[in-house]
């Protein structure tokens, strides 16, 4: 391995420890969904650093299956957040009393 495959894994691994510490530590929802997110990321540059550097074009399929699981995955818990907001917004404007009719 040359000094650039080693230099590169090194620093893909230290995002995943970055973005694994993230996903333990987040005190939200949204925080771990970003650094799963993230984490899917850094598998695929990795397999993309992999097959650029082995010249084997066999992992770019699974290259596309990691990429398009991590957009689903966002896209997912975006709409799913987004109904829980909308949820609340509709119940909060349900609790206002209706204001009477002067004459």
């Amino acid at each position: 391995m040359t000094v650039v495959s080693v230099l590169a894994f090194t620093m893909l691994g230290a995002g995943v420890l970055l973005a694994l510490v993230r996903l333990a530590l987040g005190p939200s929802l949204l925080d771990r969904v970003v650094a799963t997110d993230a984490l899917l990321v850094i598998i695929s540059a990795g397999l993309a650093v992999y097959a650029a550097l082995t010249r084997n074009p066999t992992v770019v399929p699974v290259l596309v299956v990691v990429s398009l699981l991590g957009f689903v995955g966002s896209v997912s818990v975006a709409r799913y957040i987004g109904g829980m907001l909308s949820d609340a917004a509709d119940d909060d404007r349900r609790a206002d009393p209706v204001p009477e009719a002067r004459p």
